[in-house]
């Protein structure tokens, strides 16, 4: 049987922790190397996980070893130039979510991808669960009607990471909102078919990351917090409809962690974490839920969707048009809790 090559750039987390089991799980894979800018990282994952070769320079890996495809999975700051890099050399790629920092880089990458004839897909893995797919089903038939509204939030009461580059802006791009709001605006656009973008306005906080002492995820730099604790935001769309973003690091709220998508339609709404639908029967109010929902690995599937898609079996679900769309409503966010003032979006 024929394997996809694939090769890893990075070796941290969430390569040894996500990507590197899931493709061993594969019998249709064989990762072939992994490289990272720190030869003793790339050694000591090559040396866990068997894999045969290893490098420091990630165009040296591919011009060696020769993959099929690459997974990025190095900070926000690196996708776009690696993915440029992998996608002239032939490679497919797969790569961490956000797309990249800015817009322009995301566009850069999607137009890359094209020019070679390979294929570009990111981690937006909440994309690959039951309740997505379910959701999606249920919009396409028309059951919700003109979906007309929607709220996006992930926000942690104090889940600043006390790990890796969450808090350098140089290296992130951002805080909350390009880190876990960005998965959650991700599914919001997918359930509304990406609209055309009348304007978008946000403001930004960074009260509790400079001078909150209390962490529920690890103690983090004060002194060198950089990005956003927490931001509000809201999309006016040329068709009338609207959505909200709400999301956090800290915020001084009573739940730990809220992760939600809202709908809501002519017909009926939904809420996505648990998965909730709400409208009328037979002339009364009826809501619909679903207990016995089968957990699914989303990183699994959102892996296995990549892979088949490479050995042409499948198609993505995560496209790179889409990321483009996401990473331009992202930038548009920052833009205007920046300025304090609307941004104006041009098709």
């Amino acid at each position: 049987m024929k394997k996809l090559r694939i090769a890893l750039i990075g070796a941290g987390q969430i390569a040894q922790v996500t990507h590197i089991p899931n493709f061993r799980k594969m019998e249709d894979v064989q990762i072939v190397g992994i490289c990272d800018k720190r030869m003793e990282s790339a050694k000591a994952a090559a040396d866990r996980w068997g894999i045969p070769d290893y490098f420091e320079d990630h165009i040296a890996m591919i011009e060696a070893v020769k993959p099929d495809a690459v997974t990025v999975c190095v900070p926000n700051k690196f996708h776009s130039s690696i993915t440029l890099d992998a996608a002239g050399r032939g490679c497919h790629v797969f790569c961490e979510k956000p797309p990249a920092i800015t817009a322009e880089e995301a566009v850069q990458m999607e137009q890359a991808a094209v020019k070679s004839g390979v294929l570009l897909s990111y981690g937006f893995h909440f994309r690959h669960g039951r309740e997505t797919k379910l959701i999606k089903e249920k919009i396409d038939r028309g059951d919700l009607g003109i979906i007309y509204g929607a709220k996006a939030q992930w926000m942690r009461r104090r889940g600043i990471p006390g790990w890796g580059n969450f808090t350098n802006l140089a290296l992130q791009g951002g805080g909350p909102l390009i880190d876990i709001g960005a998965h959650m605006l991700d599914l919001a656009l997918y359930f509304m078919d990406y609209p055309e973008i009348s304007y978008v306005c946000a403001n930004t906080s960074r009260y509790l990351g400079k001078s909150a002492s209390a962490g529920l995820m690890g103690q983090w730099d004060r002194e060198n917090f950089e990005v956003e604790d927490s931001l509000f935001g809201y999309i006016y769309f040329k068709n009338g409809h609207s959505m909200s973003v709400e999301t956090s690091f800290a915020l001084n709220i009573k739940e730990r962690d809220i992760r939600n998508v809202r709908l809501f339609g002519d017909k009926a709404g939904a809420s996505l974490f648990p998965l909730e639908v709400y409208g009328e029967d037979s002339g009364e109010l009826s809501d619909s839920i679903y207990p016995h929902m089968e957990e699914i690995d989303r990183h699994y599937e959102c892996s296995r969707n990549f892979v088949q898609a490479c050995m042409g079996k499948e198609q993505l679900l995560v496209l790179p048009e889409q990321g483009t769309y996401v990473q331009q409503v992202i930038q548009a966010l920052y833009d205007s809790a920046k300025l304090g003032t609307p941004v104006i979006m041009s098709k």
